[in-house]
C-alpha cells in the first residue's frame, strides 16, 4: 500500500523531520487545551484521560490524512452568500464551517474556564470537590481534536506530497507530545498565572479560526511569537516572584 523506498533518498527524510517539527509545534494549542479539560477529571483519571485524549488526536489525524481527497475538496465552496459590499459573493465551504464551530467552541470553553477560575467556583474550602465524567471530557476533546486536525493536515499536504510521511510525521509528533503531556500538564494547572495565560492563547486562537471561516488569513507566525514572548515575559515574572515578597498595594485616600 504504501511505497517505503522513498526512504531512500535525504530529501524524504529531511521531509519527515521538518513535518514532524511543524505537527510538534501545531499541536501545542491541542495539548494546553487537553490539559486543561483533562484537569476536571477525578486526579487519579487524569493521566488516562490525556492519553485517550492524544490517542483520539492521532487516529483522527491519521484517518483524516487517508481521505486526503475528501480533505482537499471541503475548501470547494458548497453554496454562495452574496455580500452587498463585497465584489463578489462570499463562498462557504465545509472548512469554513468547521473552522467557525470550532472556533466559537473554543473561545466559549476557554471564556467559561477563565469565569471559572476568577469566581472560584472550583474551589471552596471543606467543600467536596466535584468531577467531571470521562465521556463528557472525550466527547469536548474529540471535537477540539476535529478542528486542530484540519489544520494541521491542511499544513501537511502544503509541505509534502507523500501521504507515508505524513502518517509517519503524525506518529512521531503525537509521540513526543505523549511523553511531555504530563510535564505541561503539570506545570499549567501548578501555576495558575500561567494557566490564565494558557486559556487567553486559546481564546486567541478560537478568533483565528473564525477569521480563517470568513477567509481573513492571519498569520500563524504572528500568533505564536505573541504566545512565546508572553510566556517567556511571565516565566521570568515568576523568577522574580520567588526572590523578592510580592508588592503591596497603597490603600486609597478615598477609602
Amino acid at each position: 500500500m504504501f511505497d517505503f523506498s522513498v526512504f531512500a533518498s535525504a530529501e524524504a527524510w529531511v521531509s519527515l523531520l521538518t513535518l514532524t517539527f511543524m505537527e510538534i509545534v501545531l499541536g501545542i494549542d491541542n495539548i494546553i487545551f487537553i490539559s486543561i479539560v483533562v484537569n476536571r477529571l477525578d486526579p487519579a483519571q487524569q493521566k488516562r484521560g490525556r492519553t485517550i485524549g492524544l490517542v483520539l488526536a492521532l487516529l483522527i489525524r491519521i484517518g483524516l490524512l487517508m481521505s486526503i481527497s475528501w480533505i482537499v475538496g471541503l475548501k470547494d465552496p458548497l453554496f454562495s452568500i452574496d455580500v452587498p459590499w463585497a465584489s463578489h459573493d462570499f463562498g462557504v465551504t465545509g472548512r469554513d464551517i468547521i473552522l467557525l464551530i470550532g472556533g466559537l467552541f473554543l473561545i466559549g470553553k476557554s471564556t467559561t474556564e477563565i469565569h471559572t477560575k476568577l469566581q472560584g467556583e472550583e474551589e471552596h474550602e471543606g467543600a467536596t470537590p466535584t468531577y467531571t465524567s470521562m465521556g463528557r471530557i472525550i466527547v469536548q476533546i474529540v471535537l477540539i481534536d476535529i478542528v486542530f486536525s484540519f489544520d494541521s493536515i491542511l499544513t501537511a499536504v502544503g509541505l509534502v506530497d507523500n501521504v507515508l510521511i505524513m502518517i509517519l510525521a503524525v506518529i512521531l509528533s503525537m509521540g513526543v507530545m505523549l511523553v511531555f503531556s504530563g510535564v505541561v500538564s503539570d506545570f499549567v494547572n501548578r501555576n495558575p498565572t500561567i494557566k490564565m495565560l494558557a486559556l487567553s492563547f486559546l481564546i486567541m486562537i478560537g478568533v483565528m479560526l473564525v477569521m480563517e471561516s470568513f477567509h481573513k488569513e492571519i498569520e500563524k507566525g504572528y500568533i505564536y511569537f505573541a504566545m512565546f514572548f508572553s510566556l517567556i515575559v511571565e516565566l521570568m515574572n515568576m523568577r522574580l516572584r520567588k526572590k523578592s515578597p510580592p508588592v503591596q498595594l497603597r490603600e486609597s485616600q478615598y477609602d
